[in-house]
């Protein structure tokens, strides 16, 4: 009887103990600095995701090497929930790096869309280019010529301007920062001429007649940018380029922890002031319907993005 009441207390202090998921705040890391779309959306789900779990969330800016830090410092984090990556197309980084500390396909579970868009195409004010077809007149006659600002090897507005590059027959020269909101800074003080900008980094600028836009990337505008032409219609047809945001948390996370990440950010991006928000950013709000149907896109889409790396030669040692 004596041990069977002392299992019974032990029963009970463990169930005490027991707090439902979660009990103390969470982090976001993203891998870029502030000033560009991935710190605002991070900041934007951080808000929202808190206000439905009911405990606060805080944002982690790991920027450098085109994410990988953050990418390893949430892969080698606990696995219990309380860290998640925002991130972009890390196929990108296994073709670009020949020797990432993680794996991207087993140190990862999904958790779900953000928002998806395209870059903004666009130049300092002082270049004489007014669009998209002078753009690429003046490149193919000045090869190397023209600077542009890069947001770091392997982010999705270099593989834009990568993928302008082949598609046009034209040559910049790349000039790479540490995420979207210093290399925005670049083209204004007009030390770089040309900028493939994430919405959220440049939109101001463009509303306030600081940076001209000249096309966004993909092969049609954008209902999110109005008064900004798609490729084709600026004149460069076959050029198509678009990229999301989602979360991830480290492999080996509990599924219902995920699934209760899942429905608070889902709840969030529900809302219309929300989506309105991503939108003034250019992007649109494109939550998924489960983690693994995000998981699955994530997947297949995978070859395609290693494909355009290959085919563009950009690499880093």
């Amino acid at each position: 009887m004596r041990l069977l009441a002392v299992l019974a207390g032990c029963a009970l202090a463990v169930a005490a103990t027991a707090q439902p998921y979660p009990s103390k705040p969470l982090k976001i890391v993203v891998g870029y600095p502030p000033g560009g779309s991935g710190d605002f959306l991070t900041r934007l789900a951080a808000d929202e995701m808190g206000r439905d779990l009911g405990v606060a969330v805080v944002v982690e800016n790991k920027p450098g090497a085109g994410g990988n830090i953050a990418h390893e410092f949430v892969a080698r984090s606990p696995n219990d929930g309380y860290t998640i990556l925002n991130t972009t197309h890390m196929a990108i980084n296994r073709a670009m790096y020949p020797s990432l500390t993680y794996d991207p396909d087993k140190d990862f579970a999904t958790v779900g869309r953000i928002a998806t868009g395209p870059t903004i195409i666009c130049v300092n004010n002082n270049v004489p280019l007014r669009d998209l077809k002078e753009l690429m007149a003046y490149a193919k006659a000045n090869p190397g010529k023209l600077f542009h600002a890069s947001a770091g090897y392997g982010s999705a507005p270099h593989l834009a301007s990568v993928l302008f590059e082949s598609v046009a027959g034209i040559k910049f020269t790349h000039v790479q920062f540490k995420g979207g909101g210093p290399a925005t800074q670049s083209l204004l003080a007009g030390d770089t001429q040309v900028n493939f900008a994430t919405a959220p980094t440049v939109m101001g600028f463009i509303r306030a007649g600081r940076v001209r836009a000249l096309a966004v990337s993909s092969r049609e505008a954008s209902p999110a940018i109005p008064g900004i032409p798609g490729a084709e219609q600026a004149g460069l047809p076959g050029y198509d380029f678009t990229f999301w945001f989602g979360l991830f948390v480290p492999a080996g996370t509990p599924p219902a922890a995920i699934q209760r990440l899942h429905a608070a950010l889902g709840k969030g991006l529900a809302k219309q002031e929300v989506r309105d928000k991503i939108a003034l950013q250019g992007m649109d709000a494109t939550p998924s319907p489960s983690p693994a149907a995000f998981e699955a896109e994530v997947r297949a889409e995978a070859p395609y993005w290693e494909k355009l790396v290959k085919d563009s030669g950009a690499k880093v040692e």
